[in-house]
């Protein structure tokens, strides 16, 4: 029997990791293990295999069938304050520039410049392109005749999940499609 996953290479078949609650541990960026990590937990008992590829692998004594979803057996609280990272401050306010919108060339602005005393803080600084950037220089969006479109804030892993929500991956496996939900409508 032909099956689609037989063919693929064992890299690319990763394991979707849920939570204890099976909800994924993160959307954005989507919770993903190479299938070694995700053999060795099976291993260590450490996850449930809740959906498994029909790719193959063989030790010299045993076959296993790649996990393609599993489940945490104890739960992870996730944390409440996320970490200030680029990457996390561009999910925040979207992957968009927040004095134009452009989404590309993104970089970030302290909206008090740090010249004159504006700290690195999540209510300090925005996602900005960099034709944006360099038109604000070293002024506040007031002294460039700037607006933004969204006040600086400190997001909630929570709030930053929902905002991840909205960038589904490329690439979705069949057996992951019961335990994402997007906001947009997914590929039938």
């Amino acid at each position: 029997m032909y099956h689609p996953d037989l063919i693929r290479h064992p890299d690319s078949c990763p394991a979707l990791v849920l939570n204890a609650d099976y909800t994924p541990l993160s959307y954005y960026p989507l919770s993903l293990w190479p299938w070694q990590t995700a053999v060795k937990a099976v291993f260590l008992e450490r996850v449930d295999i809740v959906a498994q590829y029909a790719r193959e692998v063989h030790s010299p004594s045993r076959s296993f069938q790649l996990p393609s979803v599993i489940a945490l057996r104890q739960y992870v609280k996730p944390s409440e304050n996320p970490a200030f990272t680029r990457f996390n401050l561009f999910l925040r306010d979207r992957f968009e520039c927040q004095y134009c919108g452009d989404e590309r060339e993104l970089t970030f602005d302290h909206v008090v410049p740090r010249a004159q005393g504006g700290r690195t803080t999540w209510e300090n600084v925005a996602t900005a392109c960099a034709p944006c950037n360099l038109r604000k220089g070293g002024r506040t969006p007031a002294e460039a005749h700037m607006h933004l479109y969204r006040r600086p804030y400190r997001p909630t892993s929570w709030q930053l999940q929902e905002n991840g929500r909205s960038f589904p991956p490329n690439y979705l496996h069949d057996s992951w499609r019961d335990y994402l939900y997007w906001d947009i409508e997914l590929e039938a």
